[in-house]
Parts: structure tokens; sequence; C-alpha cells
């Protein structure tokens, strides 16, 4: 959250000299106010040390404007210097108004303004025919149905699973009626172990049989099949290529989570955060680029999981291809605050393309704090348009 504060307090000013000296003694007077109303709008871009305590930001109390009658004005007739020292003395009051006025107070991720300053919105590849994104919202549950710990996919039979998705959606658009709803299961399709398992690999390969399950409840729905990687110590450019019978069918796309990509650390799964460089995401970019074009399909959405700095390295390198559709995908849980400021810390302020939310209906609300709702990430600047239920 930052916190601004301005005030401008301009004296009423009472005469009763000409119209002509008093219009010259308004202008000179109203300089200096309008001089520092522009040097302290500057500074208020700068944002103070953020606060994590989730408090509102002091309201900034509404100063006086100016005000003034000339009394001269109401008997002397009104020649064309007069008209145009009147519409200086109009501007200028107008000016002086604005400045007065409080600021809006933005909670961390908001701010318009640091947006910009950090690049957004992003100069990016023109969207093709057929991509998803920023055209529709993608409204997503996530998980595995053969763990009910893992996620919202799993965690309710598939009809209720699927009703809860529904109502989402329709959550979701009536908070942005101007932005339809594009629903989605978000499988984990390759789920980072404890244990090294058969290949030593420290991750485990969904059946066909799995994926097919679950690529049909999707379409039951009318909704998208993301497969999420979590390539524990195996190497996504070994593991990938394994998907392709599914990822050429345009309504399955991709996610990667660098939480579990741990092969440089050689650590087990759960007990270091891994880490994806550009080159790896712009391996994996590549490859779908590839499957676009080898299909003729329709622009892929690719997601990256990501809450730490080191999450993602050397950000500013990764590539964009207009046949990849990137989502940097606010990964982490906890209290709004929290959530507010890893979104800002880690999405916001380094821009690559979209970006995503990802909301904990348990995680982020067992410590008795509220699940942010449509409304709260609709004021997040850039808003998510991947919207993610675990």
């Amino acid at each position: 959250m930052h916190r601004f504060s301005k005030g401008y307090i301009v004296n009423h000013l009472r005469s009763s000299l000409s119209t002509r000296t008093f219009t010259f003694l308004m202008l000179a007077f109203l300089a200096l106010p309008l001089a520092l109303a522009s040097c302290a709008d500057d500074k208020a871009h700068q944002p103070d040390a953020q606060t994590r305590n989730g408090a509102a930001a002091e309201t900034v109390k509404k100063e006086n404007a100016v005000s003034a009658a000339p009394e001269a004005a109401s008997f002397a007739p009104k020649t064309t210097a007069t008209r145009t020292n009147d519409k200086a003395f109009a501007n200028a009051s107008s000016a002086a108004k604005a400045a007065a006025a409080p600021k809006v107070q933005y909670k961390a991720g908001e701010d318009p303004a640091y947006a910009k300053k950090c690049g957004w919105p992003v100069n990016c590849p023109a969207p093709l025919p057929g991509s998803i994104l920023p055209r529709k919202r993608i409204v997503a549950y996530y998980g595995n149905p053969l763990s009910k710990r893992m996620g919202a996919l799993g965690e309710y039979p598939k009809d209720e699973m699927l009703r809860r998705l529904k109502g989402e959606a329709a959550r979701w658009e009536k908070a942005d009626p101007l932005v339809p709803v594009q629903p989605a299961l978000h499988l984990i399709a390759v789920v980072a172990q404890g244990e090294p398992g058969k290949a030593g690999k420290y991750r485990m390969v969904m059946p066909d049989a799995v994926i097919n399950q679950v690529y049909g409840w999707a379409k039951e729905a009318n909704a998208l099949l993301f497969i999420d990687i979590q390539t524990g110590h195996d190497d996504i450019r070994a593991i990938l290529p394994r998907f392709e019978w599914l990822l050429k069918n345009p309504d399955v796309h991709l996610g990667i989570d660098p939480e579990f990509n741990l092969i440089k650390s050689r650590k087990k799964p759960g007990t270091k955060i891994g880490t994806y460089d550009a080159a790896d995401i712009n391996y994996v970019s590549g490859y779908l680029r590839d499957l676009v074009k080898k299909y003729n399909l329709p622009p892929k959405v690719l997601t990256v999981h990501r809450f730490t700095r080191n999450g993602v390295t050397n950000a500013r390198s990764i590539v964009l291809r207009p046949e990849v559709q990137m989502v940097m995908h606010m990964d982490g849980w906890g209290a709004p605050w929290l959530k507010r400021d890893s979104y800002k810390d880690y999405v916001v302020s380094e821009p690559v393309q979209f970006t995503g939310f990802k909301l904990f209906y348990h995680n982020d609300t067992k410590k008795g704090d509220p699940l942010m709702t449509p409304q709260d990430l609709l004021k997040l600047d850039p808003k998510p348009i991947y919207i993610q239920y675990q």
C-alpha cells in the first residue's frame, strides 16, 4: 500500500481594485500554486515505503479552492482583454481545485502509475485469429482427480465440481460483463514427488487414461484443458514432447511450475522452491509455436506459476511469440494483503505479456482471512486475465 499526502491552500482574495489591476494581481498570485501543483504531481507517483499491515491509507482532506468575485466586474463592460483575463482566471481556479482534491489511495498491485512505470501495457505481438486472450478471461479449476488435497478439480465429484466452476464463471461475468469468461480445467499431468520413483526423477506422469478422463470432463463443460507439468528432477526439454499427442488439440493448453523444477538444486520437491530461467521458458514457448505451425492450430496459452523473486530468472529475456500467449500467474497463498504484495513484486514489476492470479479456497482462508472476490482482483493493474481456483 502506498501513502500519498498533498494539499494546497489558496487564500480567498477580496479586493475593490479595478478589474485590470485585480486580474493582474490574481494571475501573478496563482502562478505559485500552479507551479507547486505541477511539481507535486510528478512526486505523487513515487511510492513511499510499502506497508504490510493491510490498513487503509489515510484520506487526504480537501483544501479550500480559490474563490473570488471582482467587484469591479459587476459594473464595468467586458472588453476583449477582460474576457481573456477572466478565462485565464477560470482555468487557474480549476487547476487549483484539482490540485486540492485528494489523490486516490491504491493498495499494493492496484496503482496504474506504478504499472505504467514498470512497462504496462506491454508492447507485444497482435493477437492472431483464434486467440483467446485478451478477448476472453479464463477461469479454471486446478488439481488432479486422484487427490482431494491438490485442488478443486479433484476435491469434489465431477458433476459438483463442474457446477461449482460454472458458478465461479458466472460471478466473473457479472463482475466484468465486458469480458466473456472461458471456463477451463487445469490438470496436474506430471506431479512432483517426495521420492525418486523408478525413474529417479522425483515426479509421476499421469496415465493417459486419467488425462483423457479429465479431457472428457472439459469437453462436457465446453471448457479448455490445461496440462500442468511439475518436473521434479526431470528436464522440461525431455518431458514436454511426451504430450504432443494431447497438445496438438486446439482446446488443450499448457502450464509449467517453477516451484517444482529442482533439476539444478537436486533438492527433494517440497523442501526447496525451484526455478525456471527465461531460457527454459523460451524453449517451452518455442515448442508450442512449432506445434501451432505443424498442426495449423490457434495460438496456445502458456501459464507460468510464480510467487518468488527467483521463481523466474531473467524475465526480461522471455521471448514473446504470436503463436503463444504468455501468462505470468501469481501463485502464492495467504492473506489478501500478501497476495497483492506478491502480485506487485513478482508479476507487475517484471512485465511479460498477460497476468494471472490463483485463489486457494482453503489456504487463503485458513487464518480467518476472506477469499478475494472478482471485484477485489479487478482493482489490480493490470487486471488478471487468467483466474485459477485451487
